[in-house]
């Protein structure tokens, strides 16, 4: 009996951490909330900066992309499509738009990671002071790449804007209630980070790199999550990523549920092998070089996507409280469920303040199912991991597109 209640008290608190560090980033949003606005770095000369974006099969999104990019760019500023292992005309319509192209054939090396290495090789010959990747399918409003490559430039540091992605106009409630989730993970939390003094994860798209830094990271290739891993082996290296609220990256989710379930599949399945791989490790260097950086985006890290830790919560909580019925302790119920009432309830401020226009709160109510659409895909990372980097289908592509082998 001692054996399984020391058991079930140390899984308590395992999960109760994770739920400690998302309470506090959560509420630390709330009061970092009043200086979202973006901060201008006036250096004595802008630098020169490059969008790289990578594009397989982006026809159906790419003229619009490019057509909102272009006037934000100076002279010396250059807009690079990486159109990467191709089966449509998208390297012909970025060329038709006058913007730079270089294609990449290699269908044994198919993924984000291969095309950024592809990219920077081509910017290499000229290199600009600052690399800015944004995805084939995002839209950044205002001036935003200049406030991203002046920051990036004055700091010396990869910068992540904030990057939303949004349900479509019909979306269905479970669609909404991703968004929310989504906004938590790249809004709240970076931005309780921030209001901490400290860095962030990089987030996928909207993220600018001083080029000597990008330049020599890690080649990720064909990680499933290669944004996240970048950021950390930069933070390792001295170079944490920052968080820039001012600056809003947008897109949208897939319309339909499947594509949509293939792109959280792909994310999180990433997310929780770097959760198991990194993220300890990423904890006991902080602490041994007594770095407050690492400390902070391990703890981070190592906190698994909001529906998992519910869910978790929940459960440890349920078996605790049964076995408390055949003489258990109390405690690891006890620990469970209050890990599980800061979660909600700071989960629930959160929304207030930033999630309201996202999920009605009517739409709240549907929570639990969508915990139970989640379940399946966590307990497929347990039996069959997703390890290719998969390309989600967007609703514009041609049906042509959508027979095509996955990226």
């Amino acid at each position: 009996m001692e054996i399984l209640n020391s058991v079930a008290t140390l899984m308590a608190l395992a999960l109760v951490l994770p739920a400690l560090v998302y309470s506090v980033e959560n509420l630390a949003a709330l009061w970092g909330r009043a200086n979202r606005g973006a901060t201008r770095e006036e250096s004595a000369e802008r630098p020169s900066f490059a969008v790289l974006v990578p594009a397989h099969d982006e026809s159906g999104s790419i003229a619009a992309t490019l057509s909102q990019l272009k006037p934000q760019l100076g002279p010396g500023d250059r807009l690079l499509v990486v159109a990467d292992n191709c089966t449509d005309d998208t390297a012909s319509i970025a060329r038709s738009l006058g913007v730079e192209v270089t294609e990449r054939d290699d269908a044994d090396h198919r993924g984000k990671g291969f095309a950024l290495v592809h990219g920077l090789d081509h910017l290499d010959a000229r290199p600009p002071d600052v690399v800015i990747v944004l995805d084939a399918d995002c839209r950044v409003g205002g001036e935003g790449l200049t406030v991203l490559a002046r920051r990036a430039a004055s700091l010396q540091r990869p910068v992540q804007a904030e990057y939303l992605i949004e349900s479509p106009a019909d979306a269905g409630p479970l669609s909404s209630i991703s968004a929310f989730a989504l906004l938590v993970r790249n809004r709240v939390r970076p931005l309780g980070l921030r209001a901490l003094g400290l860095p962030t994860q990089l987030t996928g798209s909207g993220m600018a790199f001083p080029w000597d830094q990008i330049r020599n990271a890690p080649h990720l290739r064909g990680h499933l999550v290669e944004d996240l891993v970048l950021g950390i082996a930069m933070a390792e290296a001295g170079h944490a990523p920052v968080f820039e609220p001012g600056v809003e990256v947008r897109s949208v989710l897939p319309e339909r549920l499947g594509a949509a379930s293939s792109q959280r599949t792909r994310w999180e399945h990433g997310q929780l092998d770097t959760l198991l791989r990194r993220g300890p490790l990423l904890i006991a260097r902080g602490l041994v070089g007594l770095r407050a950086d690492l400390v902070g985006l391990g703890l981070d890290l190592v906190t698994p996507p909001l529906a998992l830790l519910v869910s978790l919560l929940l459960g440890l909580g349920a078996l605790s409280l049964g076995g408390v019925a055949l003489g258990l302790s109390p405690l690891p119920a006890g620990l469970a469920f209050a890990g599980l009432g800061a979660v909600g309830a700071t989960t629930l401020s959160s929304w207030w303040a930033f999630g309201r226009d996202t999920v009605p709160f009517r739409t709240l109510a549907l929570v639990p199912l969508y915990l139970l659409w989640k379940l399946p895909l966590y307990f497929r990372f347990l039996v069959d991991p997703e390890r290719r980097w998969v390309r989600t289908e967007r609703e514009s592509a041609s049906a042509s597109q959508r027979d095509a082998e996955p990226e």
